[in-house]
């Protein structure tokens, strides 16, 4: 049985719980500024097993963050447990040639309410609240805009950035999903070299005016589109960045 209460305490939401659009943004808003985007087990050799348990057991009891499937697994766990009617959906994140990347390679939630929405609190920097699933509609996010267009069974993401440069954050269909199904790309991801969370170690969290980062030996920090960079001088230093910035220690 989920522990509601602790959930909510986890990630600091102390409004309305009843499955409404108005608690579905707050909670979304509250785990993006709560629960870290990162992926240091892997880097540590650690196996995330694909079972929700595991994942609500990190984030909660263990006050980690984690990467798609864990994040938006434990976040579906949550609204179910609130009233929310949730659909695991497959995403494919485009590769750096433009080509789709592989079935299962992405997990996102679609939440129906009076209208579907689509939430993610698992691709790093994205919407901080959960956007209408309507097509062609540009809808506002913080600086930046985010357009649903479809093709055929294809929806498409697409985020336009300061510069009005639209890019691309993933494709996807409306088929259901199980939790299991995304099992082999889940353990794709912690072992290959091709995998992008194998080549960098990363945790990274949005904040009330920008987003703050730890990529492998640097400190990122964003204010109001200003950016600051800085390298850390050891591996004691980073280590002592995770804990103040995040309160994780691995």
């Amino acid at each position: 049985m989920l522990d509601v209460a602790a959930y909510l305490a986890r990630i600091g939401y102390t409004g309305v719980t009843s499955p409404t659009a108005e608690t579905l943004r707050g909670l979304h808003r509250a785990h993006m500024l709560s629960v870290p985007f990162e992926n240091l087990d892997i880097g540590l050799g650690r196996k995330i097993v694909c079972e929700e348990d595991c994942f609500i057991r990190k984030i909660v009891e263990r006050n980690r963050g984690g990467f798609c499937y864990e994040m938006n697994g434990a976040f579906a766990a949550l609204l179910r447990a609130l009233g929310f009617k949730v659909t695991l959906l497959s995403a494919r994140v485009p590769k750096e040639d433009g080509t789709d990347g592989p079935e299962f390679d992405h997990l996102t939630l679609r939440v129906d309410l009076e209208e579907p929405w689509l939430a993610d609190v698992g691709f790093g920097d994205c919407f901080i609240e959960p956007l209408r699933l309507r097509v062609g509609e540009e809808q506002q996010d913080s600086s930046r805009k985010f357009l649903i267009t479809r093709e055929g069974h294809d929806y498409h993401l697409d985020r336009t950035d300061s510069e009005a440069v639209r890019k691309r954050q993933y494709s996807f269909t409306l088929i259901a999903r199980r939790l299991e199904d995304f099992a082999d790309m889940c353990h794709y991801h912690q072992t290959s070299p091709e995998s992008p969370f194998t080549r960098k170690r990363v945790c990274s969290k949005a904040t009330l005016d920008g987003r703050i980062t730890v990529a492998e030996d640097k400190l990122i920090v964003t204010r109001n589109g200003e950016r600051e960079e800085r390298t850390f001088d050891s591996e004691e230093e980073r280590t002592d960045a995770l804990k103040r910035y995040f309160s994780v220690a691995v």
